[in-house]
């Protein structure tokens, strides 16, 4: 083998394996091995609690919506905002917060990470935590990323910029065209139990237009749902999970 072969194959070996460092933990995406292997990461808390998330806020046209019948049912739910949205809408961002909901990063656009960007996800990541703060004056805690894809680097920018990595237990598919509010609080249901953590949309800025009403049209049904089985609502910082 001459140098200059093994030289390519230094490289592409090299290659292989910042991509398997990358998109390894991203692995954590499938529900099953994330409730098995990383129940913190798949959102487990207490017994007697389910904790209620939203994701890709805030959204002036319809975040006050969800806060509107959260107020009206007595529940408080954490928020995953994208720090674009958070310099964008300051006002709604504030209003989560008034209201008595916990703010959480998201990252800072929706973007799909499939390629190694460990400085870049560093820099988003710590963006979106400084904004919430400036606008809120609340340091957030947890981070979740678009798609639920938790690859190496954001893995990595979770940790320098002092955050706990949470994804979910249960979801509604509620972001796509064809959801209504009976597919949405049927598929919670799937996988509605204590210590759940339960993922839904308060906006359609990455989804399927018009989408987020199915979502809020089933929040009453799942809350009551929730309640029917003795089990307390609420956002994650009550959800008993370990940071």
């Amino acid at each position: 083998m001459s140098a200059r072969h093994r030289s390519g194959v230094l490289v592409r070996n090299a290659a292989l394996l910042v991509a398997a460092a990358h998109l390894a933990p991203a692995g954590t995406w499938l529900p099953g091995p994330r409730r098995v292997l990383f129940p913190a990461l798949a959102g487990r808390g207490r017994c007697d609690h389910v904790a209620l998330t939203f994701d890709d806020g805030p959204d002036p046209r319809t975040t006050p919506r969800f806060l509107q019948v959260l107020d009206e049912l007595g529940v408080r739910a954490t928020f995953f905002v994208l720090g674009d949205g958070v310099t964008r809408f300051p006002h709604t961002t504030s209003e989560i917060v008034r209201r008595g909901h916990e703010l959480a990063v998201h990252g800072w656009t929706h973007s799909r990470p499939w390629l190694p960007t460990v400085s870049r996800d560093a820099s988003e990541v710590a963006r979106a935590a400084r904004a919430i703060r400036l606008v809120t004056g609340v340091a957030p805690v947890w981070y979740r990323p678009p798609y639920g894809i938790l690859t190496g680097g954001r893995w990595l920018a979770a940790a320098r910029a002092g955050l706990t990595p949470v994804l979910w237990s249960a979801w509604g598919r509620d972001w796509t065209a064809d959801a209504t509010p009976g597919s949405v609080a049927a598929t919670v249901r799937r996988d509605l139990r204590g210590g759940a953590t339960v993922l839904l949309h308060d906006t359609d800025r990455a989804a399927a237009t018009g989408c987020w009403r199915a979502a809020l049209a089933a929040l009453p049904v799942v809350v009551a749902e929730c309640r029917a089985a003795g089990l307390e609502v609420g956002p994650l910082a009550e959800h008993g999970m370990r940071r």
